[in-house]
């Protein structure tokens, strides 16, 4: 891979309802998204697969969802849990119940994994989506060497308190103009719509506004870094 920087804008909960779509779909046709991660066990699913069938250009992963889980005071209660995460059996054949789902919606393998919330910096989830990597030959986000993720660009601290400074575009300048060679994967939640059900919602429509503002795109004009989507890693997992 030639020297340069190259930047892969991520959207997350592809699928997860309607507005997040919406979101999506704008963020990827009028601004700079290039590539997103599917919540296959959510309504909306099939409405995103059947987006991204119609749009090859966006790169297409899965966002494994094993759970979702909220900060009460000091500690974090479960909204929702798929599988117990501590049961490496339950999780492997979740992940793989998840990647079945998948490919029957998308016709495909995904181009790269990832997971709702993070979970799979822990074990025993790290190592099914590892594995699961592995074998599809697709990066793992925080795991595959030469893939660095930014989760900067968000809307919240990790309280869960408003950090709209987070999500806006003198943020994102920021984090373009810091940049550093290689490759690294922007994460953002784009979305439209405020009847989700979700600690991270008012914050999705202000996401779309920035990924689409004029300014972003001139500014990866002006400092040289290619927008690329995960097609751009084929092949490419060592995990």
């Amino acid at each position: 891979m030639a020297a340069g920087r190259y930047l892969i804008v991520n959207a997350d909960d592809f699928g997860r309802s309607p507005g997040v779509n919406r979101g999506v779909v704008r963020a990827h046709e009028r601004g700079v998204v290039t590539s997103a991660s599917l919540m296959v066990r959510w309504p909306a699913a099939a409405e995103a697969a059947a987006y991204a069938r119609a749009h090859p250009g966006l790169s297409l992963g899965l966002h494994v969802d094993l759970g979702e889980w909220a900060l009460c005071g000091a500690e974090w209660h479960p909204v929702y849990e798929v599988v117990p995460l501590d049961d490496p059996g339950a999780v492997t054949a979740e992940v793989e119940r998840q990647l079945g789902a998948f490919r029957s919606l998308v016709g495909r393998d995904p181009t790269h994994l990832d997971s709702h919330q993070h979970v799979h910096r822990t074990e025993p989830v790290c190592s099914a989506l590892a594995a699961a990597a592995r074998r599809l030959a697709v990066p793992l986000r925080q795991v595959t060497p030469g893939v660095r993720h930014c989760g900067s660009f968000y809307g919240q601290t990790a309280e869960g308190q408003p950090f709209p400074e987070g999500i806006s575009r003198e943020r994102l300048l920021r984090i373009l103009s810091e940049l550093p060679p290689g490759v690294t994967e922007l994460g953002c939640h784009p979305g439209e719509g405020g009847n989700l059900d979700s600690a991270y919602r008012d914050e999705r429509a202000r996401e779309v506004a920035t990924l689409c503002d004029p300014g972003v795109r001139a500014a990866l004009d002006a400092l040289g870094i290619e927008l690329k989507s995960f097609h751009f890693l084929r092949g490419c997992s060592h995990v």
